[in-house]
């Protein structure tokens, strides 16, 4: 057995409310913690910005890579497209669906989580029929089979979880129902879309396993079941079907978004949202040192209020090591209150243990970027 070493102490001038009624002096606070945002922390409250580097030299440091830009990823298969960050517990992808599937495919190497970040088709698998929309979350229980027919060119953001399986977070003193109720978890149902693909004609299975895609043929779709019952099954919930927690005194941490939670990583869903109106209040995301953690965004659309020239589409990856925070014009409109309402929608992948870069993830990426903390004139506009 074992615990964490515990003796919570105040040294020098700081606030006694995290997040909160800084001191005049030192207005720029820098959260230290372990287990994310759930072990023990340390509050410091700094004369400079954390992030207020001057340069920065090594492999290690935050990132921006523009995957809109990536041309060859309208694979037919969602096996064929590359992985753009990795580790043994999740695969990350950015999938460009343009043409109906004439085959199946199947992961067995985990559950499969698919954002529809553009565009609307038509899922089949083996649990029956279910439309997807701009929006959506669908995840897949591992070892399931299934097709997409797109009625307008997808873009796909794909998120396995490697030996591993999607799951709700504890919802603590909020209880089941906050966030969103599970009512509004949709299943595929056997409808007569489902019926009309019934066919005897040869089909091909794609079964990925351990990364190597082999190829099981049937004399019949597989995808001929009449019915089903049980507990385990695919559902899609839209982020418009979620109610976010908040409070207008304090900032909540990250993890009060989580949507989706599996071994070694956790999904985490930005929606539209008020600031924090208490004077007291810090109005953008806190300073943080998040140790033991990588993080990465995918940002869908919106007015992504803590970053500057970020557009849809884009991903930032900041790793674990240095200080994660808003950039400095943010940090200024959060001191003077400018806004009162944010419109952002992000996706953020939590990692307990260090990605790795896919190859193509060099020819997309801003090299600028670590330099956009700088204190410079136009970032203090």
């Amino acid at each position: 057995m074992r615990k964490w070493i515990s003796f919570p102490k105040q040294v020098g001038v700081a606030s006694k409310q995290a997040h909160a009624d800084f001191p005049e002096q030192a207005i720029y606070e820098r959260e230290v913690g372990r287990s994310g945002f759930f072990g023990p922390a340390t509050h410091f409250h700094h004369r400079h910005a954390p992030t207020g580097w001057s340069n920065w030299e090594g492999d290690l440091r935050p990132r921006n890579f523009d995957f809109n830009k990536l041309t060859n990823v309208a694979t037919e298969s969602p096996w064929q497209v590359p992985m753009l960050l990795h580790n043994a517990n999740c695969k990350f992808r950015i999938w460009h669906c343009q043409r109906a599937m004439d085959y199946l495919v199947r992961n067995a190497d985990g559950d499969e989580l698919l954002f529809i970040h553009e565009g609307r088709g038509e899922l089949y698998c083996d649990y029956g029929h279910i439309t997807l929309e701009k929006g959506d979350y669908f995840s897949i229980p591992r070892s399931s089979s299934w097709r997409l027919e797109p009625i307008e060119p997808m873009h796909i953001v794909m998120i396995e979880a490697t030996n591993s399986a999607y799951q709700l977070p504890e919802k603590g003193l909020v209880g089941n129902h906050a966030i969103f109720d599970p009512a509004c978890l949709d299943t595929p149902d056997i409808d007569d879309a489902f019926k009309a693909q019934y066919s005897e004609e040869s089909w091909q299975v794609q079964v990925k396993r351990h990364g190597e895609v082999s190829v099981i043929t049937y004399p019949f779709n597989p995808l001929d079941a009449i019915g089903w019952h049980g507990d385990l099954a695919p559902v899609r919930i839209n982020w418009r079907d979620i109610r976010p927690l908040m409070s207008h005194r304090y900032h909540l941490p990250p993890s009060a978004h989580t949507t989706f939670v599996a071994d070694g990583f956790v999904v985490c869903t930005f929606v539209p949202r008020p600031i924090e109106s208490d004077p007291g209040a810090l109005k953008v995301p806190f300073y943080h040192n998040n140790d033991d953690y990588d993080e990465v965004l995918f940002y869908h659309e919106g007015d992504f209020f803590s970053r500057d020239n970020i557009d849809k589409g884009m991903v930032t990856f900041h790793p674990a090591g240095f200080t994660h925070g808003p950039h400095p014009k943010a940090f200024q409109a959060g001191q003077e209150y400018r806004k009162k309402f944010t419109d952002e929608v992000a996706v953020m992948l939590d990692t307990r243990h260090a990605l790795t870069m896919g190859d193509v993830c060099a020819s997309v990426e801003n090299p600028d970027y670590v330099n956009s903390w700088k204190a410079t004139d136009d970032n203090k506009a």
